[in-house]
């Protein structure tokens, strides 16, 4: 792992492989090892960026360690830490890949940054706003991640794990659990209240000029097929791709047939000599 310090933030990250940038971003509550199925494939063709998010993994909360703790974190605040990155990392542009908060958050930085976007990856993610019993319920998680902690970040892992991951799968549970329950609590509240506030990504996505890629897990209650379907309609120039035998998390469930997917997207990018 690395540090990148810049003037407003300090994150922690993966940089591994030579080539074409491929920025990694991570779901809510887990890390950037949600990524090593992906980071261990691509990173023989290209240079894999897989940051820890601001509160997640040995990335703080606050933009310095020394600073104060945000009460949320906004998806543009994400996103403009990942820029940061980018420039400190002398990235000028990117494949983008986020899944399900992370996906939103790419979807964030295309909106504000555009020009430093190569191709969107949007997997198991989706583009409306919060309704109004969405932004009630993270609230009241945020609450009680707070009250809670630790021990509340466990029993939240232990209720939504067979809905993160198959229960079919049960070689990616150990993992997923793991991620979960070791998240900071106060990072994991500062996002939700932040993802509460999110606005519509629906019209930003009809003006995407980039080719993009929809990947989502066949069983995946949390952003069924159908959502998929309707980010790949709104999409000018997108592939669909449904992995079959996943839930939420088909990098980790389903790593070869989520690699086969990204690998000829990404092979599609590729620019004539």
């Amino acid at each position: 792992m690395f540090t990148a310090r810049t003037a407003d933030a300090e994150t922690a990250y993966e940089d591994r492989g030579e080539g074409p940038a491929l920025l990694l971003v991570h779901g809510h509550p887990f890390d950037h090892t949600m990524w090593q199925p992906q980071t261990d494939r691509f990173s023989r063709t290209h240079r894999v960026i897989a940051p820890d998010l601001r509160g997640y993994g040995r990335t703080p909360l606050g933009a310095k360690p020394e600073a104060a703790t945000p009460d949320r974190t906004l998806l543009g605040d994400f996103a403009e830490d990942l820029v940061a990155l980018l420039d400190e990392l002398d990235i000028d542009e990117c494949v983008l890949a986020g899944l399900s908060m992370g996906g939103q958050i790419a979807m964030e930085l295309y909106r504000s940054h555009p020009g430093r976007v190569r191709g969107l990856v949007l997997a198991d993610t989706f583009p409306a706003a919060e309704t109004e019993g969405g932004r009630t319920a993270r609230n009241a998680m945020a609450d009680r991640l707070l009250a809670g902690g630790a021990e509340a970040m466990r029993e939240y892992a232990d209720e939504v794990l067979d809905r993160m991951v198959a229960p079919y799968n049960t070689h990616a549970a150990p993992h997923v659990h793991r991620m979960m329950r070791s998240t900071d609590p106060a990072g994991a509240a500062a996002a939700l209240r932040g993802r509460a506030e999110r606005p519509d990504y629906r019209e930003l996505l009809t003006t995407v000029a980039v080719p993009a890629l929809v990947v989502v897990g066949r069983d995946d209650s949390y952003t069924p097929v159908t959502d998929a379907e309707d980010m790949h309609a709104l999409l000018p120039d997108s592939t669909l791709a449904v992995i079959e035998r996943a839930a939420h998390l088909p990098n980790l469930e389903r790593p070869e047939e989520f690699n086969d997917v990204l690998e000829r997207y990404l092979h599609s990018l590729v620019r004539p000599n």
